[in-house]
């Protein structure tokens, strides 16, 4: 019997060696992201948006965003419209290879709703980014976000 259960502990660590050797392929080694803030909330506020700058060496799409700070994180983006700025939840946001790709005040960005507690200047605020590639695998990327008060334009909550 303990061979057995022997056998069976060594499979399962080769096959959870394998996995994270697998996850570690998917994982894009040329992927950046870099300049994470977030906003500081408004006495008495519940929400906040998170931005940042995101590069890769290949086409990746940015498919989910979560923060333990936050009931509920989405993926936003604002625009124009018929001299009215809509902001309207999306699905992914496009990162094609080699180029950098702003989740910016006023553009695409990452709001957190009912977030749990006030982000005052110089908090980490902890994000996880999903990333998915052209052949549908999906990873995620750890980041930290400063809180920061930086002028959002015309992006209001």
């Amino acid at each position: 019997m303990q061979k057995v259960i022997r056998t069976l502990l060594v499979s399962l660590g080769l096959a959870a060696a394998s996995l994270s050797a697998h996850a570690q392929k998917v994982d894009e080694p040329s992927l950046k992201v870099f300049d994470v803030w977030a906003k500081t909330t408004v006495p008495g506020g519940s929400v906040s948006a998170a931005y940042m700058h995101i590069k890769s060496g290949k086409p990746l799409k940015l498919v989910k965003a979560e923060s333990s700070i936050a009931q509920t994180v989405e993926i936003h983006d604002m625009k124009m419209n018929a001299g009215v700025m809509q902001m309207k939840a999306i699905d992914a946001v496009e990162i094609p290879a080699n180029k950098l790709v702003d989740l910016k005040p006023g553009g695409m960005h990452i709001m957190l709703i009912k977030v749990n507690k006030p982000i005052n200047k110089g908090d980490q605020v902890p994000l996880t980014l999903t990333f998915e590639t052209a052949d549908k695998k999906t990873f995620t990327r750890q980041v930290m976000a400063k809180g920061q008060e930086k002028d959002s334009g015309s992006h209001k909550h």
